[in-house]
Protein backbone atom coordinates (compact mmCIF):
# COMPACT_ATOMS: atom_id res chain seq x y z
CA UNK A 1 0.00 0.00 0.00
CA UNK A 2 1.51 3.65 -1.20
CA UNK A 3 1.17 6.83 1.24
CA UNK A 4 -0.98 9.31 0.36
CA UNK A 5 -0.16 12.96 -0.14
CA UNK A 6 -1.69 15.18 2.39
CA UNK A 7 -5.16 16.04 1.59
CA UNK A 8 -6.02 13.55 -0.84
CA UNK A 9 -8.03 10.32 -0.29
CA UNK A 10 -8.76 7.21 -1.59
CA UNK A 11 -12.75 6.78 -3.18
CA UNK A 12 -13.93 3.36 -3.35
CA UNK A 13 -15.66 2.72 -6.29
CA UNK A 14 -18.53 0.16 -5.25
CA UNK A 15 -21.00 -0.85 -7.87
CA UNK A 16 -23.83 -3.07 -7.76
CA UNK A 17 -24.41 -6.22 -9.78
CA UNK A 18 -28.44 -7.25 -9.78
CA UNK A 19 -27.23 -10.35 -12.21
CA UNK A 20 -27.95 -13.41 -10.50
CA UNK A 21 -24.95 -16.39 -10.36
CA UNK A 22 -25.82 -19.74 -10.09
CA UNK A 23 -26.43 -20.47 -6.86
CA UNK A 24 -27.78 -17.57 -5.64
CA UNK A 25 -30.84 -19.10 -4.41
CA UNK A 26 -28.82 -21.46 -2.08
CA UNK A 27 -26.92 -18.40 -0.52
CA UNK A 28 -27.50 -16.69 3.01
CA UNK A 29 -26.78 -13.18 4.28
CA UNK A 30 -24.20 -13.85 7.37
CA UNK A 31 -23.44 -11.87 10.86
CA UNK A 32 -20.22 -10.25 11.17
CA UNK A 33 -19.33 -7.71 12.76
CA UNK A 34 -19.79 -4.36 11.51
CA UNK A 35 -16.00 -3.13 11.94
CA UNK A 36 -14.67 -6.21 10.21
CA UNK A 37 -17.43 -6.25 7.51
CA UNK A 38 -16.27 -2.65 6.65
CA UNK A 39 -12.43 -3.04 6.40
CA UNK A 40 -13.14 -6.17 4.42
CA UNK A 41 -15.03 -4.61 1.65
CA UNK A 42 -12.96 -1.75 1.61
CA UNK A 43 -9.69 -4.25 1.59
CA UNK A 44 -10.62 -6.92 0.32
CA UNK A 45 -10.14 -9.26 2.90
CA UNK A 46 -12.30 -12.44 4.49
CA UNK A 47 -14.34 -12.07 7.52
CA UNK A 48 -15.79 -15.07 10.04
CA UNK A 49 -19.42 -15.18 10.56
CA UNK A 50 -21.04 -16.21 13.52
CA UNK A 51 -21.86 -19.60 12.10
CA UNK A 52 -18.26 -19.85 11.10
CA UNK A 53 -18.28 -19.34 7.47
CA UNK A 54 -15.34 -17.45 6.22
CA UNK A 55 -15.63 -15.56 3.03
CA UNK A 56 -15.04 -12.12 1.56
CA UNK A 57 -18.03 -10.02 0.95
CA UNK A 58 -18.92 -8.46 -2.55
CA UNK A 59 -22.50 -8.87 -2.60
CA UNK A 60 -25.79 -7.12 -1.52
CA UNK A 61 -26.45 -8.68 1.76
CA UNK A 62 -30.35 -7.57 1.78
CA UNK A 63 -30.68 -10.25 -1.93
CA UNK A 64 -30.68 -13.22 0.34
CA UNK A 65 -31.93 -14.65 3.35
CA UNK A 66 -30.72 -14.63 6.76
CA UNK A 67 -28.38 -17.72 7.82
CA UNK A 68 -30.47 -19.84 10.16
CA UNK A 69 -27.33 -20.62 12.53
CA UNK A 70 -26.08 -16.98 12.56
CA UNK A 71 -29.41 -15.78 13.54
CA UNK A 72 -29.77 -18.71 16.05
CA UNK A 73 -26.02 -17.72 17.55
CA UNK A 74 -27.25 -13.79 17.37
CA UNK A 75 -30.11 -14.45 19.70
CA UNK A 76 -28.44 -16.93 22.32
CA UNK A 77 -25.39 -13.75 22.46
CA UNK A 78 -28.51 -11.10 22.79
CA UNK A 79 -31.85 -12.45 24.35
CA UNK A 80 -34.93 -10.31 23.11
CA UNK A 81 -32.86 -8.55 20.16
CA UNK A 82 -33.43 -8.74 16.59
CA UNK A 83 -30.37 -8.67 14.81
CA UNK A 84 -29.28 -6.56 11.67
CA UNK A 85 -25.32 -6.58 11.83
CA UNK A 86 -25.69 -8.78 8.57
CA UNK A 87 -22.80 -9.33 5.83
CA UNK A 88 -23.34 -11.56 2.89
Amino acid sequence: MTDLAPGSQTVLDERTDLRPDEGDHERFSHYVAKDKLTEAMVMGTPVVALCGKVWVPSRNPDRYPVCPECKEIWSSLNPGQGGDDSGE
